[in-house]
């Protein structure tokens, strides 16, 4: 199994950060916590909708 350890995740996060630079980095990662929350609004909106649905008789 690979498992990254925190000298590895910091090796990671400069090499991003040269690649794309500050500014860039830090919008790519707003557009990552706002596609998260809207994933996550949509399993609860999902969730919701199920148990207020009744079931259909078969």
């Amino acid at each position: 199994m690979f498992r990254l350890g925190p000298v590895e995740l910091v090796i990671i996060l400069l090499i991003a950060l040269l690649l794309f630079g500050p500014g860039r980095l830090t919008h790519l990662a707003r557009e990552l916590g706002q596609s998260i929350r809207e994933f996550r609004r949509g399993l609860t909106a999902e969730e919701e909708k199920s148990e207020t649905k009744p079931d259909k008789p078969s």
